[in-house]
């Protein structure tokens, strides 16, 4: 029988108690390490997730701000709708949801696509709509089968609501959902929460007053995610209300003038450059982009023959024609190449110096003998290439830049078109040509290569009523704080043209009163008793005649017909109106273009005339 060896016993158990021990104190060790590396070394930092995963900062999107007119008349507002938005982080099958929701609510074939299209902008985690503008009733029946769909809820937002729609979209512009490109060139911080952003127009011209400064808000959410108590706010800055120099009623009178004509009218306050009328028919609903247009009627807009989309007030070059003819006879004047009393006998024709090309006056059989006046009254083609061809192409492209020819006006709006003012330089530059003298002849009478926009010959006509005060054209007149209804107006910007005498002035501008008021103005059909207009009118050949050949209207395409223009400002004794009208291929400016002007002048001066 074999007795147990005790005190080797003893000596392993207490070999096995030590190891035991110091791993238990390593154990020890180890862990009140980690207690103090996490309790005390990274104590913030812990805190600081630990309160994250507990507290959530949201932003609070401003209110956008709003746009009157003149009158305080509301032409953007926002209004609350309710939208139906599907959550994809939260949902197991979108596509069997979608289908799911088209049996309880109406989802169209637009509104699936506008849904996959935010879809692939937007994070997983992010709402993207799916309709918006639900009705009430459409409303409360989803909330009826809310249960059975999770991850998808109905949120109520402002959206941007234009309630004139079609008569200041060209003006105005729209707000769309902000793009990727958007988010590039914005202040991404100042747009969270935000979801749509001015596209063009005033919108986007103010669209830093316009949206305002997003606020925070601190809130506390249970174990699920859901909001428990809000523990601290900043509020959101709304933006400020913009007020504008335009005249809705005028608009709406300008925009009726044209009736199914197409075209652009500018009306400018001459004493301050303030827009009051700014017209590009046809137009559109701008109220269709704000969330979002389907690729359908897109393609229907862009397609339309008439260009909708097309801003020709802003953006339309034409040739100006005979409404430039009082800016080339004060350059004759100042440049002391022709006194007022010059005379130019006018045969129907006109020719160079050892040239047989005959450029031809509108009147085949001639005018006669013509002075200034009587060539601005009549349009006087013969005069102008005289005059023209005198001055040379270099004087006539530097008086004409005075005006703001060939320039942009620096209008308070984005996609403005500088129209083209021809010169020898340009000519090299961009055909890789010498200047001709005959063309010379045809840019003293509106032609060629001189091209314009309706806004400029707007304010060049109100620098001629304004004695050569020219004013930058301004849409908006101030800005008003919703906060403190603090007004900060936008300060007028001015530059002088130079004037050598000041008799020369006052004489272009009493033949311009002759075209509407003298016996043998061509515009004399649109006089009234009630005030006294000065203008010009003015017809833009859309092709070139054959040296051989008749311009028969009735033969030709609509297409083809000449552009019909009209300038204008009144009343002469103190100008509060100066006006630019362009009727495309409306044929003569004298029929079409100058009862359009009268209209808009009888709206704007006498306001509570029944005329």
């Amino acid at each position: 029988m074999q007795l147990k060896d005790t005190i080797r016993e003893s000596q392993a158990f207490l070999s096995r108690t030590i190891v035991a021990g110091f791993l238990v104190l390593i154990a020890v060790a180890l862990l009140s390490w980690r207690m103090m590396q996490l309790q005390i070394i990274n104590h913030e930092h812990f805190t600081t997730l630990s309160q994250e995963n507990r507290v959530k900062v949201l932003p609070l999107p401003p209110t956008r701000g709003l746009i009157y007119d003149r009158k305080g008349v509301l032409l953007a507002q926002n209004r609350p709708a309710y939208s139906l938005e599907i959550t994809p982080e939260q949902v197991d099958d979108v596509d069997q949801t979608l289908n799911d929701l088209s049996s309880i609510i109406a989802i169209g074939e637009e509104d699936l696509e506008r849904f996959w299209q935010l879809r692939k902008r937007k994070r997983r985690f992010d709402s993207v709509p799916i309709r918006v503008n639900l009705s009430p009733d459409e409303a409360a029946q989803f909330a009826v089968h809310r249960h059975r769909f999770p991850g998808v809820d109905i949120k109520t937002q402002l959206l941007r609501h234009y309630p004139h729609d079609v008569k200041t979209t060209h003006v105005l512009g729209y707000v769309g959902r902000v793009s990727q490109r958007d988010m590039e060139q914005i202040d991404v911080s100042n747009y969270a929460g935000t979801s749509h952003i001015g596209k063009n127009g005033v919108e986007k011209t103010y669209e830093s007053a316009l949206h305002g400064e997003v606020g925070l808000e601190q809130v506390e959410v249970n174990a699920t995610g859901r909001r428990v108590r809000t523990l601290a706010q900043t509020p959101p800055k709304p933006g400020v209300d913009l007020h504008l120099h335009l005249d809705i009623a005028l608009q709406e009178v300008a925009m009726r003038a044209f009736g199914e004509h197409n075209g652009a009218a500018v009306a400018i306050n001459p004493k301050n450059g303030g827009i009051l009328a700014f017209v590009s028919q046809p137009g559109y609903d701008p109220n269709l982009f704000v969330e979002g247009i389907s690729s359908k009627r897109y393609a229907e807009l862009q397609q339309n023959d008439n260009r909708p989309l097309y801003n020709r007030a802003l953006r339309g070059q034409y040739p100006p024609g005979s409404t430039v003819k009082p800016f080339v006879g004060l350059a004759g004047l100042e440049r002391r190449i022709i006194n007022y009393d010059t005379s130019v006998y006018c045969p129907g024709f006109y020719q160079l110096p050892g040239n047989t090309h005959r450029y031809r006056d509108w009147k085949k059989t001639g005018h006669g003998p013509m002075d200034l006046n009587a060539s601005i009254v009549q349009s006087c083609d013969v005069f102008f290439y005289k005059l023209a061809h005198d001055l040379g192409v270099d004087q006539l492209n530097e008086y004409l830049a005075h005006f703001g020819f060939g320039s942009r006006t620096g209008i308070d709006l984005t996609g403005e078109s500088a129209g083209l003012l021809p010169s020898r330089d340009w000519k090299r530059r961009a055909r890789r040509q010498p200047w001709y003298p005959g063309e010379t002849l045809i840019m003293g009478i509106g032609q060629g290569y001189y091209l314009s926009t309706p806004l400029q010959l707007a304010a060049a006509t109100a620098a001629i009523a304004n004695n050569g005060t020219f004013y930058t054209p301004r849409v908006v007149d101030y800005l008003r704080s919703r906060d403190s209804g603090e007004i900060n107006p936008i300060p007028p910007r001015v530059h002088t043209i130079p004037i050598e005498q000041q008799q020369n002035w006052d004489d272009v501008r009493d033949a311009m009163v002759d075209v509407v008021e003298g016996p043998r103005g061509t515009a004399k059909r649109i006089r009234t008793e009630q005030y006294r207009i000065a203008g010009k009118t003015g017809t833009a050949q859309v092709f070139t005649v054959a040296q051989d050949e008749e311009y028969d209207e009735d033969a030709i395409d609509k297409k083809l017909r000449d552009h019909a223009l009209f300038v204008a400002y009144a009343p002469i004794e103190d100008p509060q109106i100066a006006i630019a009208i362009i009727v495309e291929n409306g044929g003569h400016g004298s029929s079409v273009a100058a009862p359009i002007a009268r209209e808009i002048m009888d709206a704007y001066l006498l306001p509570d005339d029944d005329t």
